[in-house]
């Protein structure tokens, strides 16, 4: 049976962390969910997956909380199950950037959409930024992006101290995996000043899903925290599995580029994502 991949995260105050992690938990194990749900004081992030009726029971629940009821989600389906158990934490962060300033529920930027992407970022004078980690951008990214080369997203904060000026850079415009990461960039940025600061929203996942590939500015595959690993247009999977370090490999590789270009013994400690 092919099960329904679902990717979700809404910024939302969250003050009984513990009794929602209770009751989803419950939930997810009555309808034979697998994969994982963060809970946190400033919302919920989550990918999940299991039978179509089983998700969509799941997302129904949450919508009927007034805190969830805007919840977006990007649905894929795969024949293969793709996480092993059924998680929910309860964590400082939904997604860990330690910058209390950095709050999407006061300073979110402005969100453009999938079919409005292309335009935006075609302009002279935005300033494109992928705000994933470099493992992520070396399978594919948006044309004419700038690769930050961060190894976590903790890291952003030191690219944009040291590479961004709000005097210089009038107008940023950040994309990342599922629209998470540009929420906490954006909220960064405009507190440090940045005023017209855009991002995809729905990330690429939502772009893939919506933007056919004839029309698309998209380049190459899209990592995800899956066993699917790689997706391309149509949020189908692009053929890749991990190398022995965790990175992405493509079809027919054996190593990805960073094990090809160290040391054996390196190979076999490297970086994981």
């Amino acid at each position: 049976m092919p099960f329904t991949v679902s990717a979700f995260y809404r910024f939302a105050r969250v003050e009984d962390c513990e009794a929602l992690r209770a009751d989803l938990f419950a939930f997810g194990q009555r309808e034979g969910l697998v994969g994982t749900i963060l809970i946190a004081p400033e919302g919920i992030n989550a990918t999940i997956a299991g039978p179509d009726a089983g998700v969509a029971a799941l997302l129904a629940h949450l919508r009927s909380d007034d805190r969830f009821a805007g919840l977006a989600s990007k649905e894929s389906v795969t024949e293969a199950q793709p996480f092993q158990r059924w998680k929910v934490k309860v964590k400082p962060e939904i997604l860990t950037f330690g910058a209390p300033e950095a709050d999407p529920n006061l300073l979110a930027g402005t969100y453009v959409k999938p079919l409005d992407w292309n335009a935006l970022i075609s302009r002279d004078d935005v300033v494109l930024i992928d705000t994933r980690n470099d493992y992520e951008v070396a399978i594919g990214t948006f044309r004419g992006a700038v690769d930050p080369k961060t190894q976590s997203f903790t890291e952003f904060k030191s690219y944009a101290a040291q590479n961004l000026d709000p005097a210089k850079h009038a107008k940023i415009a950040m994309f990342c995996t599922g629209g998470i990461r540009c929420e906490k960039a954006s909220a960064f940025l405009r507190a440090h000043g940045f005023d017209e600061v855009y991002h995809l929203e729905g990330g690429i996942l939502k772009y893939l899903e919506d933007v056919p590939a004839s029309e698309s500015l998209w380049e190459g595959a899209c990592f995800v925290f899956d066993e699917r690993v790689a997706v391309g247009h149509g949020v189908i999977p692009a053929g890749h599995r991990k190398c022995r370090c965790g990175w992405p490999v493509g079809e027919g590789q054996d190593q990805c580029l960073s094990c090809l270009a160290a040391t054996p013994t390196a190979a076999m400690t490297g970086r994981r994502p």
